[in-house]
């Protein structure tokens, strides 16, 4: 074996890139803090190392005389890939430093003022704030932890007393156990745009549309459905690479993905969320289905063989997607779910390009860290985005897992409309 490469990251996401760098012929090590990891499986070896303990890590790759480090798919995994890679001399997109900008809110949006990106007006608390305090910020608000992850913590509010009602709960899934950010809310299109930097150069891996559904009161919208390629891919993709082409020359990203959330209302322009130096996880394998694009392929070749990366993206086009879509079913916590045969029965009538469950038969289902809220997603095709939509409705119509009382325990779903 030529190379020796360490995989940050062992849950379902990283099979594929599991799989791939064994098949390469890379000595492949994966580690993080998860037991059961399902990507260890596939690896040549595994560790349970907590991705926050990087000496530890390093040490590691020093004394195992690693050659390459790759992580993607999440925020956290993105901030200790590259202090990791920092402090053991290996390749990584940027510095630990510039890093910050793309994982500390609060320097996100310095960074977005300094650059004149349109971004959502906010504030910042250390303690409950009063009326006065968020005076001037357009309701409804959105309220997020300082540095989470995973869409955890966030909540709906109208009002300085309904985040005193939930400040704590927020507080408690940043760093620091005590600050929130308190945002003016963004009902517009919402969009997932990947891409992966080159020379400098941005290339537009995709534009997808991120829709959302709401079934509790009070709590951010779930994601339901990512569909691709985006209904309002025209009104919004030059701008959009434009923005990106910015935040990539202000962290000095010169190779390597860089990804955006942003949203789009007609006539007032794009309000970007955030931009993440990582592609967007259990979303990745919708890219190879509906292009043949495969995210693991530009993963390992930023490691070893950078100049193929050119040769994969030259022809590629993000107009020219499949219409496809991940289903994404949510499930109320604390339901115990009992069966998933009426699921499975659902997936085998209408057909499915793919599907993965998250829960087994008698678990809890619990949205703390270290779980998932989604009981079960599935990917599915359509010859246009008319088909797709009407095959979306058919699985939310249809889609059951039951209870131990036989109640169906899964979120509905509301189609997003586009008028434009």
């Amino acid at each position: 074996m030529d190379h020796k490469l360490l995989i940050l990251g062992s849950m379902d996401e990283f099979v594929g890139l599991t799989q791939k760098s064994v098949a390469r012929g890379y000595e492949t090590f994966v580690c993080d803090g998860y037991n059961f990891g399902p990507a260890k499986r596939f690896a040549d070896h595994s560790y349970n190392i907590d991705i926050r303990n990087v000496e530890k890590i390093a040490a590691l790759i020093r004394e195992e005389k690693i050659d390459g480090i790759i992580s993607s798919f999440s925020d956290i995994l993105f901030e200790y890939l590259v202090k990791i890679a920092d402090l053991t001399g290996l390749k990584t997109y940027c510095s630990v430093e510039k890093s910050a900008y793309l994982r500390d809110k609060p320097k996100m949006k310095e960074m977005f003022e300094k650059l004149g990106v349109p971004f959502a007006k906010s504030r910042i608390f250390t303690s409950v704030p009063g009326e006065n305090d968020i005076a001037g910020l357009k309701a409804p608000l959105v309220m997020k932890p300082l540095d989470g992850y995973g869409s955890r913590g966030i909540f709906v509010v109208g009002s300085a007393k309904e985040i005193a009602e939930r400040f704590n709960t927020t507080a408690g899934y940043s760093s620091d156990k005590k600050t929130v950010i308190v945002e003016e809310y963004n009902d517009g299109y919402e969009i997932n745009m990947m891409n992966w930097v080159v020379d400098g150069e941005v290339h537009v891996i995709s534009l997808a549309d991120r829709e959302k559904s709401v079934e509790i009161k009070g709590d951010i919208p779930h994601v339901s459905r990512i569909a691709y390629p985006s209904r309002i891919m025209e009104h919004v993709y030059s701008d959009a690479r434009e923005i990106v082409s910015k935040v990539a020359e202000y962290t000095g990203i010169k190779n390597g993905p860089l990804c955006m959330q942003f949203f789009y209302r007609p006539g007032d322009g794009i309000r970007v969320c955030e931009c993440a130096g990582r592609i967007f996880g259990y979303e990745h394998e919708l890219v190879e289905y509906g292009s043949g694009l495969a995210i693991e392929d530009l993963l390992l070749d930023y490691v070893y063989d950078e100049e193929n990366i050119k040769t994969r993206l030259s022809g590629h086009d993000p107009f020219a997607f499949k219409n496809v879509a991940g289903l994404y079913f949510h499930g109320f916590e604390g339901k115990v779910t009992w069966s998933f045969d009426e699921a499975k029965k659902v997936i085998d009538s209408l057909g499915a390009i793919d599907h993965l469950f998250y829960y087994t038969k008698g678990e809890a289902i619990c949205h703390e860290i270290g779980n998932t809220s989604y009981i079960l997603r599935v990917f599915i095709g359509g010859q246009n985005r008319d088909d797709l939509d009407a095959l979306t409705n058919k699985y939310y119509d249809q889609m059951r897992v039951l209870d131990k009382d036989g109640k169906n325990v899964l979120y509905s779903s509301q189609m997003k409309e586009y008028d434009l």
